[in-house]
């Protein structure tokens, strides 16, 4: 019998040069795994390997940023991002994405109107970028998802009029250079010394640039107004439209009927003495060997909130709460959060319940999940809690103490043990609170203090967020991980040369893991430079996020880690909520379709909420410390260095936390060189240093209340040491 001819063998693919791997990612919104590069380039086994070592010589040489099994081009679109509408032509309208200072940034896209009113011309939407193969002039477009309010993104400045002649503006953003020149007629209704919203009339031209003021916001000088500021400029929703309040009112008050009776299970609220809504409540009690049984009930906002309903689409607009030194702009409406779903004293309530098991050792040996009614025993302050274990009486926890207290602090040492051996990322940083008075100004600035009860709760929060990643990983349920990715090794390497600038060495290991930075940092624990070493670990770290895939939880040292327990102020945890009821067959309220189809699209709206959430109480907080600080002008403090730059110090003054730049001209007569890998400024001629972490004492010299900006110079000393040796590797003044 004749053989069969043999079919000629494929051809193996070739491995992609860096041109074409550039390329492939440019072209591909959103994240790219290393598995998409492969598939798309039909690598497989051993080419793999070949792969790998070219995404790393790419990272080294600076094309890529590589984050665990992702990597990414510098400057590339995100999956979901703002645009604004800047042009029209033959029909077709056009713009630019808005990066996260609010400048617009790449080459102009093609805009694809989506459902609801059409974009116009000035406007700025949240759009899904694509590749655009085949189209002149566009390689990208944006389908628009929702058009922002006709506010969001408008220029903000305190304007300052001049009898007959107009005025000038002075922009509240700290990165404008220039003021406006407004002209007679130009600045509307608007009195000299009010916040106003204005646009751009003309930008080149002599003299400064021209601007129209287009709405007023309130008088600069009155401190209950610098969170408009953050809230106008960062395009942070802060009135709910009439439809949504309409439905939180019809609402009705929850009976009850169909669930699981927790009522005679004594739960407790253990939240901020200020606190206005209540998303859970615990309880524990003994269980086995040593063991505890802990109970973690957070309100059932899914019960309300259904999917597609005005009241979601706002709150998935919204993300998440956000929380300023005199207000807070609320991801529902009060109906919702502070009264119909928040765990009020005494009153049923619906509620999702994780009840878990642990061993003596604090290892969760199992869990399960209730839909219940419920009602709480009791709502506490930490402060309240934390004095009737420390032996300070009181009227309402003497009642509380043996039978729900002191069982609630002994399971916290026992999961206390589990947590040690864990060993999550050791940074326990302090957090300052504004405290203002009664019109509005600071009063003063606070560390509270860290008690057990914060560390109570924390640990119960997080063992719950962990049994639910893991029910419904085990049941292949959609959900949100909330992930915090190992640091990148570019990262890693900039922090063991800079440990060796202090004669240390650090072995970092194959696997980074956070105990390798807790040792490290214990380590350093009493040296000169213990400070700064923790600076720079902070600043190794990656910023966690939201995503549909699971990326693991470096900080915490865990697998996997989902956010289940504030579902009042954050969107992410009514999307688990949703999940957990369809695993589980709760009935009404599951994930539907729309969820499930735009998950990759919410966790980057929520990564970009969240991101727009942290810049806005940050500013508002730097703007109100500012106006604080005023009228001291010319007063000396003392402060640490928390950067360094090539053009001068930035310093943390101590007890307020205000935070100011030292420009390279205000250390003295020595010409500085910057030392990158030090992070330090040496002194040409005398070895003078200041480096991060330093002590310093500054005189304040000048003060921005409306950018809130701070000035100084330092008065003291640096650190002695040797004159830099070359300029070539540091940059000069």
């Amino acid at each position: 019998m004749p053989k069969r001819p043999e079919r000629p063998a494929k051809p193996k693919p070739a491995l992609p040069s860096a041109a074409e791997v550039m390329e492939f990612i440019a072209n591909s919104p959103g994240t790219v795994a290393k598995r998409d590069i492969a598939r798309a380039f039909e690598l497989k086994g051993a080419d793999k390997i070949g792969l790998k070592k070219l995404l790393k010589e790419m990272a080294g040489a600076g094309q890529l940023m590589r984050r665990r099994k992702q990597v990414s081009v510098k400057g590339k679109l995100p999956a979901v991002g703002v645009v604004e509408i800047t042009g029209e032509d033959d029909g077709e309208l056009f713009g630019q994405f808005i990066g996260e200072d609010g400048q617009q940034q790449g080459s102009k896209l093609l805009i694809v109107p989506g459902e609801g009113r059409s974009p116009k011309m000035g406007d700025r939407c949240v759009a899904k970028f694509e590749v655009l193969p085949r189209h002149a002039g566009f390689t990208h477009q944006a389908k628009i998802m929702r058009v922002l309010p006709k506010g969001a993104g408008r220029l903000l400045g305190v304007l300052q009029l001049i009898k007959g002649k107009g005025g000038r503006i002075l922009p509240v953003d700290k990165k404008a250079k220039l003021e406006y020149q407004v002209l007679a007629g130009d600045e509307g209704e608007a009195k000299s010394g009010e916040l106003v919203a204005f646009e751009i009339t003309r930008q080149r031209g002599f003299g400064l640039p021209a601007a129209k003021v287009v709405d007023c916001l309130g008088d600069m000088n009155d401190p209950r107004n610098i969170s408009l500021i953050a809230i106008n400029q960062h395009d942070i929703p802060n009135r709910f439209p009439e439809r949504v309040l309409a439905e939180a009112e019809t609402l009705k008050v929850f009976a009850g009927a169909g669930r699981e009776d927790f009522t005679a299970i004594p739960l407790i609220t253990i939240d901020p003495m200020d606190a206005r809504d209540h998303d859970d409540a615990v309880f524990a009690e003994p269980h086995g060997d040593g063991g505890f049984k802990v109970i973690v009930a957070i309100a059932d906002v899914a019960h309300y909130v259904l999917p597609g309903t005005a009241l979601d689409k706002e709150a998935r607009l919204r993300g998440n709460s956000v929380y300023f030194p005199d207000l807070v702009v609320p991801m529902l409406p009060e109906r919702i959060s502070n009264d119909r779903c928040s765990l009020r004293e005494k009153e049923l309530r619906p509620a999702l319940a994780c009840v878990m098991l642990f061993d003596r050792s604090g290892h969760k040996i199992s869990h399960k999940f209730h839909r219940v009614a419920m009602r709480s025993a009791a709502k506490l302050a930490y402060e309240e809690a934390q004095a009737a274990i420390d032996g300070r009486r009181g009227d309402k926890t003497d009642g509380l103490l043996e039978g729900v207290l002191k069982p609630l602090w002994a399971a916290y040492r026992c999961l206390k043990k589990a947590q040690d051996k864990r060993s999550p990322l050791a940074l326990d940083l302090p957090e300052r609170k504004i405290i203002l008075d009664e019109k509005g100004n600071v009063s003063k600035v606070v560390v509270p203090p860290r008690l057990d009860a914060h560390r109570l709760i924390e640990e119960f929060m997080i063992q719950a967020n962990v049994a639910a990643a893991e029910e419904l990983e085990r049941r292949r349920t959609p959900l949100l991980y909330r992930v915090h990715e190992s640091p990148s090794p570019e990262k890693v390497k900039v922090l063991s040369t800079f440990l060796r600038t202090l004669g240390r060495d650090w072995a970092m290991g194959q696997t980074m893991k956070p105990s390798q930075f807790n040792k490290l940092l214990e380590s350093v624990k009493g040296a000169d430079f213990e400070q700064i070493v923790h600076e720079v670990v902070l600043r190794t770290q990656m910023q966690a996020t939201y995503k549909p895939d699971n990326l693991g939880h470096f900080g915490l040292a865990l697998a996997r880690y989902a956010h289940f327990t504030s579902p009042i102020r954050r969107y992410a945890d009514l999307i688990v909520h949703r999940a957990l009821i369809t695993a589980l067959g709760f009935g009404e309220g599951g994930l539907s379709g729309d969820d499930i189809a735009n998950l990759e699209d919410t966790s980057e709206m929520l990564a970009m909420a969240e991101r727009r959430a942290m810049l806005a109480e940050r500013e508002t907080k730097d703007r109100l410390i500012a106006a604080w600080l005023a009228p001291q002008i010319g007063a000396t403090f003392h402060g640490k260095i928390s950067g360094v730059v090539g053009a001068g110090l930035f310093v943390v003054l101590d007890g307020s936390g205000a935070d100011g730049f030292v420009p390279v001209a205000g250390l003295g007569r020595d010409y500085f060189v910057y030392d990158e890998v030090a992070h330090a400024l040496r002194g040409r001629a005398t070895g003078e240093t200041f480096q991060l972490g330093d002590r310093v004492e500054v005189k304040l010299l000048e003060v921005a209340p409306v950018k809130g900006g701070l000035r100084f110079e330092v008065v003291s000393d640096g650190r002695a040491g040797k004159p830099p040796k070359t300029l070539r590797k540091g940059k000069r003044r």
